[in-house]
């Protein structure tokens, strides 16, 4: 097997075996706690720019396969885990997951003490790292300079990486969920803002009779109300919500103009940003299948999906919205609602993919917000 390093920007070194493409990558080192979904993990455009820790030890068991991506490609900057099996089984298989991460050109570390690594990210935050993965067993690896690459790295505060990920025009979205058997029409017309939009949102809207044009994430205000839509929908997205202000502006606008709005992740962070709110760097953000969080209107509590390293500032709460959902966790912001507007959002993936889907009811709200204003 050829050799692999991890180094992190506080100077730990783990040494372990490469598991994906040979070379070397940079980014924030983040755990997830998800025991399943490495593949919709890695290709949420959500995690570009992260290298990802997943603490469940054995990865790849179920192998890969083409209906489990999240969008086009891997975005994960690398993966780190503790066990890649050799052999791989399950009826939706296509492909093992180390050929998967070569053809991605997705650089990754295997035999890596990931409860270690997730204590050093959990006691001292999300951090530089760089993983570098040699082309051949023989091939020395330059600790030093590992170590290094992952001090320089720049951080992901006041970085806009959503300009790097969102699509460069519009575009039409059919596909529903794969396993569903809903019958879908188009009484719902949705003009969804991509900062970074996972495909199961799309199918989920799409499951529901919407129509779905997704936009570039620099769609003005005016261009989108061109498409006379019934509804806005902002997406999830990587890194730092701030630096985004030509969409907190333009989201701004939106509000204003009554169009029921709902945003998750990313998005519910840029419509509270839009409603004069701030957002805070999270120590190590959360990442994971297995999140509680509840609601403050029911006191209902929903196991959620989610996948975020900032989060909105529950000090910075303007009058004109409401808090919802809070996490469980640490009683962080999960959830916010406009007092006289038809926007609202939450912090976590009610789309799941992959995690729980206790949170889904959320886009039968949207559809109702919708239908409401005809």
């Amino acid at each position: 097997m050829n050799r692999a390093v991890l180094a992190l920007a506080e100077g730990a070194v783990f040494e372990g075996v490469a598991a994906g493409a040979a070379g070397t990558s940079v980014g924030e080192v983040v755990f997830n706690t998800a025991m399943t979904g490495y593949q919709e993990i890695l290709t949420d455009p959500s995690y570009a720019g992260q290298i990802v820790t997943l603490t469940y030890p054995h990865i790849g068991n179920t192998g890969t396969n083409a209906e489990d991506v999240e969008s086009g490609r891997v975005w994960a900057s690398g993966l780190v885990v503790r066990s890649l099996p050799k052999r791989h089984s399950n009826w939706r298989s296509d492909s093992d997951l180390r050929t998967f991460l070569e053809r991605e050109n997705c650089v990754a570390i295997a035999e890596v003490d990931t409860r270690e690594l997730t204590r050093i990210i959990r006691e001292q935050g999300a951090q530089g790292a760089c993983i570098t993965a040699s082309h051949d067993s023989s091939e020395a690896i330059d600790i030093n300079d590992c170590i290094k690459r992952a001090q320089g790295f720049q951080g992901l505060s006041g970085q806009d990486l959503v300009k790097g990920v969102t699509c460069k025009a519009p575009i039409k979205w059919h596909q529903g969920l794969w396993q569903s058997k809903t019958k879908r029409g188009a009484q719902h017309k949705i003009v969804a803002y991509d900062f970074g939009v996972k495909h199961n949102i799309l199918r989920y809207l799409t499951d529901r009779q919407c129509q779905v044009t997704l936009v570039p994430a620099t769609t003005s205000a005016r261009e989108a109300l061109a498409h006379s839509p019934d509804g806005i929908f902002l997406s999830n997205g990587p890194g730092d919500p701030e630096p985004l202000d030509y969409a907190i502006s333009t989201i701004a606008e939106l509000i204003d103009s009554g169009v029921p709005i709902f945003g998750i992740c990313l998005g519910h962070q840029l419509l509270s940003l839009a409603c004069g709110a701030r957002t805070v760097k999270m120590p190590f953000g959360h990442h994971g299948a297995n999140h509680p969080i509840k609601s403050l209107a029911s006191n209902r509590v929903m196991i959620s999906s989610q996948n975020h390293g900032f989060a909105v500032d529950a000090d910075s709460i303007p009058d004109c919205l409401e808090v919802t959902h809070v996490s469980l966790f640490d009683g962080s912001v999960q959830g916010v609602r406009h007092r006289s507007k038809p926007a609202f959002s939450v912090q976590g993936h009610p789309e799941a993919s992959p995690g729980p889907q206790d949170v889904a009811r959320l886009f039968d709200e949207f559809v109702s917000l919708m239908t409401a204003g005809h």
